[in-house]
């Protein structure tokens, strides 16, 4: 189920998980660690639309948001060719579930207690604002079956430092652990 390789279009990998989950981290230092181009989604959104996500979702909403998200992913998954990471709500909307449809699909997992340590409780990510804890119990529960639906691959990253799971996820997408495909890594 990976991107058509001999058209050199979509990504080599797309990475799919909650806030917290290490999506930009990992996928930066992956990308760079194969030396391919790292994009992020919610960079693009934030380049198209000439403002930060969180005032995107103080302007124009929720909705808003999310329908430049599903354009910018639909976009990304066109052209881009490297390490993709998406925003941990874009696989809420059906249309990008589709479209990541035979794309390599990492799901980062962790636990609620890691991505509430991670991204802390002075946040600017516009819906982890208040109990930060509570909120993430809540978008994992209601996420997490959208995100086991199209994740071809699953890292946990619960309780393990950035450096073991860029070595995982790099390792997943190695030429030479082509046939691991499928695999979930779980130390």
């Amino acid at each position: 189920m990976t991107s058509d390789s001999s058209t050199g279009a979509g990504p080599l990998a797309v990475l799919i998980g909650s806030p917290g989950a290490g999506k930009t981290s990992v996928g930066r230092r992956v990308a760079q660690r194969l030396g391919i181009p790292f994009t992020d989604t919610d960079a693009l959104i934030e380049s198209e639309a000439g403002m930060a996500v969180a005032d995107i979702f103080l302007n124009e909403g929720e909705e808003a948001f999310r329908r430049r998200e599903a354009v910018a992913v639909a976009e990304a998954l066109l052209s881009h060719e490297g390490i993709l990471s998406l925003g941990g709500g874009a696989v809420l909307r059906e249309e990008t579930r589709e479209r990541l449809q035979g794309h390599r699909v990492v799901w980062l997992r962790v636990s609620v207690a890691d991505a509430a340590s991670r991204v802390g409780l002075n946040t600017a990510r516009p819906l982890l604002l208040g109990n930060v804890r509570g909120t993430l119990n809540t978008l994992l529960q209601e996420r997490t079956p959208l995100y086991e639906s199209v994740a071809t691959d699953v890292v946990d990253t619960s309780g393990r430092p950035l450096r073991e799971v860029v070595d995982d996820v790099a390792e997943l997408l190695a030429p030479a652990s082509s046939t691991s495909h499928g695999r979930e890594v779980v130390e």
